[in-house]
């Protein structure tokens, strides 16, 4: 059955070399979006997705439906308009530098458009689950209107809904929001949350005592409690040692009970960007395939991790890639 994925295509800008906006004559492009990061890789794991969502209907536009199509994804119900594609800067990091990202989304044909622009029941014919996410209702009135509009159909389909918290400071202080309320709306609606303790902090207005694992249940309780629908939270737990040394585990919490991986040692970070939807990707994979809570957390942490040694942000790993997976990383396989 199909997966389908709402949200913004984006295009992507980057100095080449781990240069600063401040150092370059030229920018490298890609495109990007958390939820069609989510498509692309999920697509690439041999899941049929589809893509809902609005662009621009311009060149860029035409590159963004381009790499969509080129990593598999239907794109039937991918919508046009006129209008500006949104774009962000991209500097990244570098030792103790961290990477740094700047927007420039603001009335782009995404952001301006009205919910019956996209037509969210045929996006969700015959799917198995909406994936979708915080980053949507980020952008303003109208983003709000869109994500509730895509929550409704879901409903009215009887389609599962995943959500993931991508909570975006920046996007969210550019106009009077209140991310609490928005998003606890949404996330009122979700079965799956992708979403650490922090960003249940955020949805309940209280913090969690103790650390680790112990914080990690106590607010995955509360927010059960206060989510009646909400049957799965996923997250990851990272620890930076520098920008190209992180540590990660991953984590599946239920009703019932949870499972988190060891911690893991990542260095030689080519590609921080994206991670998070990978890791998405993975728990949702795991879930397609009826697979238990340690399924999904591996699953998740592979495809996580793998993303860390590619650029761009897709993740275009195969189920062979995820097989052969180690930690400990290994020579070349021939």
């Amino acid at each position: 059955m199909t997966v389908t994925c709402f949200g913004e295509l984006l295009i992507r800008l980057t100095p080449p070399g781990r240069r600063l906006l401040a150092q370059a004559d030229t920018l490298d492009l890609a495109v990007g979006g958390a939820e069609a990061n989510v498509a692309a890789a999920l697509a690439s794991l041999g899941h049929d997705v589809r893509f809902c969502g609005i662009v621009s209907d311009n060149v860029l536009g035409d590159r963004a439906v381009a790499e969509l199509r080129r990593a598999g994804v239907d794109i039937s119900t991918l919508a046009r308009a006129p209008g500006r594609m949104g774009l962000y800067f991209l500097e990244a990091g570098a030792g103790a530098r961290p990477s740094a990202i700047a927007y420039d989304r603001a009335g782009s044909a995404f952001a301006e458009a009205e919910p019956a622009a996209m037509d969210f029941a045929a996006a969700l014919r015959g799917a198995r689950l909406l994936h979708t996410g915080g980053i949507t209702p980020a952008l303003g009135p109208r983003g709000i209107a869109l994500a509730r509009a895509a929550n409704a159909a879901a409903k009215a389909a009887g389609v599962p809904i995943c959500f993931d918290g991508n909570y975006r400071g920046a996007l969210w202080s550019a106009w009077d929001s209140d991310p609490r309320s928005a998003l606890s709306a949404l996330v009122d609606d979700a079965t799956i949350l992708i979403g650490n303790h922090r960003d249940i902090s955020l949805l309940l207005g209280r913090s969690f005592s103790g650390d680790g694992p112990d914080r990690r249940r106590e607010a995955a309780e509360a927010a059960f409690d206060a989510f009646p629908q909400l049957q799965l939270i996923a997250s990851t737990a990272r620890q930076l040692v520098t920008a190209d040394h992180h540590r990660i585990s991953a984590r599946v919490d239920s009703r019932a009970g949870a499972h988190q991986t060891d911690e893991i040692a990542i260095t030689g970070i080519v590609e921080r960007i994206g991670t998070g939807d990978a890791f998405a990707a993975g728990v949702l994979d795991g879930w397609l395939a009826g697979g238990d809570l340690a399924r999904m957390a591996t699953t998740g942490l592979a495809l996580g991790a793998l993303k860390h040694s590619l650029p761009g942000d897709s993740a275009p790993i195969t189920r062979a890639m995820v097989d052969a997976f180690s930690a400990h990383g290994g020579d070349v396989r021939r």
